[in-house]
This record gives C-alpha cells, structure tokens and sequence, in this order.
C-alpha cells in the first residue's frame, strides 16, 4: 500500500471522499499576479512602486522586460499544479515601435501581447487598473481629489480598464475580473473625512455609468486600513467599500493584509456572503501591516480557505497579491501560489463538524479538531503533484533557473 492509498483509507475513515477533493482542487482557478516578477515596476514609466505601496529588497533577477516577465510567469505555471489566471495591472501594458499613451488613453491593443501569451497557455486574464506610482497621483489622491482634473483623468483611467477587461473576456472566453484599489488618503488627520469619499462614490458613479458586458467583466472593489504617507486617513476604507460594492452590483474584494492587525478575514467571508452572491480575495501575509509577504501555510490561510470551502466554493475568486524583491522572486511567486493551493486541499480534506456544534458537544468537536491537524494531508498533497505532473522539488529546478536565465540578468 503507498502512502497515498493509506492516507485515502484514514480520510475515508472519518468521511471524507479524498477523490472529490482532489477534483475539486484541480479546477479551482487561482488568479496568479504578476507583479511579484518585477517588484510593481511594470512597463509604463518603469517607476518603483508608490503611492502608499513599496517592495523591499534587491535580489538580482528582476525581470527588466514583457520578454522576461513572461519567461518567469513560465516557470511558475510549470511548477505549480491547478488552473490560473493570469492577473494584470494596468501598468503592465506593452508599447510598440516607440508608442506611448497615458493611463487614461490605454486601449485594448495595449495589451495584445498579453491576450497571446494567455491564449497560448489557455490562461484567463484578470485586470487592474493602476492608481498608483504616477504623477497625477497628487498629493496621495485620485478618484477623491478636490481638484476636478485628477479626478476626470483617473476617471478616464478606470473607464478604459473596463473596455480593456471586455476585450480580455472576449479574446480567452473566460470572464475578466478588473479589480478597482485606490491608494487615496491622508497622512494626518483631515478636516473633512465625507468630501473625499463623497467625490470617489461619485467619481465611480462615473466609471461604471459606461456600458459592459456584466457576464463577461466582474467589476470589484477592494478597501484598506492605511498606506506609507496616508497612515490617518484612508478614502477607500472597508465601511465605504463594503458599503458602495453592496448597493451599487459590486463585488466585494477583501485583501487579508488590508484590515486592522487583530482582524481576521476568516471571519469576515461568512458574513460577506450572506449579502453577496460572490466574494473575490487577495490572498496575501500581513506582518504586522499590510507588509504584501510570501503566502505561508499558515493558521489564517488555511481558516480563509476552510471558509470558503464550508460556504460555497463557487462564490470565491481566489487571487494572490505579494511581491518580496529580498529573496529569489521566482521560488517567492510558487512557494506562495503552493501555500494557497494547499491550504485549500486542508480545507477540502477537513471532515464535517456541524453536527457537534450544532449538538452543543464542543468537547468533542475541540478534541476531534485538533486530531484532524495531524492528519496526512502531505501523501494527498504529492499525489496532487504527481497527477499534474509537478515536481515536488522546486527549489532545485528555481536554483537551476537562477543560474541559466536570472543570473544573466546584469
């Protein structure tokens, strides 16, 4: 008997179909960022990240060029297992024979690189506009900015990242979630905290007053406590977020690092989608802010997943969102999308305890829990990896590619 086939028996032994969730985990598509590849830089003014954002560290590697990037985004789809999307920022968009457009004149033909990269990978895309790391980012405001000018040329920005995630639906054929983040805030307390957030209700309004496809872009707003240079005051906080998405069609994105060190985001999906008919997540690590770490397999990772799992695993739309420029950005990029993956076939494995809570018999249902955490989720983990033709060890084939592809990178 492998390892494999005695871990099926003990699952089986407490009702747990071990086939089923390994199908399931199979075809639940993780939208994978591709920021982590080159530090937030993108390709239209080559910044480094800002606008409440930094990524810390200099490993050499960085991928200085769309060439790059996709020969990175490679190696990570070949050495993780499962469906992915590719996730896009606005920023990412590739000029041609000396062009140039500014965010709020990007079209479509912008991104027709990307559209081939994917389709020849059966990849969905994901899209995000870029409020951030530009000039008319002024003084930390876009969409809530007194000045009628910022505001008009983010609104332009955000309308034409809608047109861009049709066009990604219609190229692939799989639904484009375009995910709206705006950095807004202030450093130190305002004198006026409505102002800013009436103009960004509004300036939304305006974004998302413009025709699309509803089947074929899922619009999404994501909320956050504060940012570097905007630590008292945040426009776009969970109340105004949460708020705008549940009265206006919007789906509600909870990033697990945007929230006050002692909230858990496990906590909050069950209650999202009692209200929602869908939750999309950037999965991230918080350390001790929204520090955007290498996902772990870790405690809240894996009650996120539980969550999802006992709500509806069909109403989530899973992301990640990190980016670590202190470590090897490649073996950054899959230990994250492996972590999530198998938090996610943790939760898939777990056993039904409803019953003991809903019989009172909590003693039961703390003892049976904490057996569960020892059981062999690893020997289902490998045999995941083995059906798709992954290798377990990927750190020697990231070393083997830092030595032929991201050392030569001077």
């Amino acid at each position: 008997m492998t390892r494999f086939e005695s871990a099926k028996e003990m699952y089986a032994s407490l009702g747990v179909d071990v086939e089923k969730a390994l199908a399931t985990l199979k075809n639940t598509t993780v939208s994978v960022h591709c920021w982590q590849g080159d530090d937030v830089v993108g390709f239209d003014s080559r910044q480094a990240a800002s606008g409440g954002i930094q990524t810390t560290g200099n490993y050499p590697g960085r991928a200085r060029t769309p060439e790059e990037l996709m020969a990175d985004f490679d190696e990570i789809l070949r050495l993780t297992p499962g469906k992915k999307k590719l996730n896009l920022h606005a920023s990412y968009a590739i000029f041609e024979d000396g062009e140039t457009a500014g965010r709020d004149q990007l079209e479509p033909k912008h991104f027709k690189k990307w559209v081939e990269y994917a389709k020849a990978r059966n990849l969905g895309i994901d899209f995000n506009p870029t409020f951030f790391s530009h000039p008319m980012v002024v003084e930390g405001l876009t969409l809530s900015s007194p000045d009628k000018e910022v505001r008009d040329y983010w609104i332009r920005h955000g309308k034409c990242c809608l047109k861009i995630a049709e066009y990604f639906a219609e190229e692939t054929g799989i639904p484009c979630l375009v995910n709206y983040w705006m950095p807004d805030g202030l450093k130190d307390y305002p004198a006026d905290r409505i102002g800013p957030r009436k103009r960004m209700a509004e300036s939304l309004d305006e974004i998302f007053s413009i025709g699309y496809d509803k089947e074929k872009v899922i619009p999404t707003l994501e909320s956050k406590v504060f940012g570097i240079g905007v630590e008292a005051y945040t426009v776009g906080s969970a109340e105004f977020c949460l708020s705008y998405s549940l009265t206006h069609g919007i789906t509600p994105l909870v990033d697990n690092g945007h929230y006050h060190p002692t909230e858990m985001v496990s906590d909050k999906i069950s209650s999202l989608l009692l209200f929602s008919d869908r939750l999309a997540l950037h999965v991230t690590r918080p350390m001790r802010w929204d520090s955007d770490h290498v996902v772990s397999y870790d405690d809240e990772t894996r009650e996120i997943m539980k969550e999802l799992v006992r709500c509806g695993l069909d109403k989530a739309l899973i992301a990640t969102d990190y980016f670590d420029a202190s470590i090897n950005r490649v073996s950054a990029w899959i230990t994250g999308i492996r972590n999530v993956q198998k938090a996610l076939l943790y939760a898939l494995l777990e056993p039904d305890f409803k019953a003991l809570q809903d019989q009172y018999d909590f003693t039961s249902l703390q003892a049976k829990t904490e057996e569960y955490k020892l059981m062999p989720v690893i020997d289902v983990w490998n045999e995941f990896l083995a059906r798709e033709g992954v290798e377990p060890d990927y750190l020697s084939a990231v070393k083997k590619y830092e030595k032929d592809i991201l050392s030569k990178r001077v």
